[in-house]
């Protein structure tokens, strides 16, 4: 991933709050960084929750993540496994923990270009999808990966009407995670052949005043 060339297209990062997607506090952050996405990847999502069966919507739990909280995920998922498994080196661990966070360096949530999202229904329940989102490989014993086998049918249908819709727009997921799905990165570029990344690490714009 990190051979990828970035060819930065410009896309602005647009706020989703007032948008048709809803957006769920979780992981809300004072900056509201968390709130936001590219203009092309906002366009995407409102595209895919037209395609959902009735009674169904997408709900973002996150989008935008600076690229120091990125390191900090990285860097605190790393520690954990260095407490599981005292007797992996360096590399190992490197290895393993860019697994489920990825390094800052090559991350698409930095980019504004990944969203961690869930379906819901029209009242906002959130479906069974087999795990939490966010939940990692030890936690859930490997059911985080989008195709984990013995997942209840239910969950399993859950995801695969969550894909259907995001893959018909053109977002791409990464596999150890349901959640995760991205447009316009370097794992996008990487999974569909695309020569480059059109979106590479960007801060949010500071608000007037700020």
């Amino acid at each position: 991933v990190a051979a990828v060339p970035v060819r930065e297209g410009g896309d602005p990062l647009v706020d989703l709050r007032g948008t048709a997607i809803a957006l769920d506090p979780r992981k809300a952050a004072a900056d509201g960084s968390y709130a936001h996405l590219r203009r092309d990847v906002v366009r995407r999502l409102e595209r895919a929750q037209t395609l959902l069966p009735g009674g169904l919507r997408l709900l973002v739990v996150e989008g935008h993540r600076p690229p120091a909280l990125q390191q900090h995920y990285f860097a605190e998922y790393r520690a954990g496994l260095a407490v599981l498994h005292p007797d992996w080196d360096d590399d190992r661990l490197d290895r393993a923990a860019s697994r489920y966070v990825s390094p800052p360096a090559v991350a698409p949530h930095p980019a504004g270009a990944a969203v961690d999202l869930t379906l819901t229904t029209a009242d906002g329940v959130e479906l069974d999808m087999g795990t939490r989102v966010n939940a990692d490989p030890e936690e859930s014993h490997g059911a985080c990966y989008t195709d984990a086998p013995g997942l209840p049918a239910r969950a399993r249908a859950h995801r695969r009407t969550l894909a259907d819709a995001l893959t018909a727009v053109g977002l791409v997921n990464y596999p150890t995670e349901w959640w995760h799905w991205s447009h316009g990165d370097r794992y996008w570029a990487l999974a569909t052949g695309a020569p480059a990344a059109v979106h590479g690490p960007v801060e949010l714009p500071t608000r007037p005043g700020g």
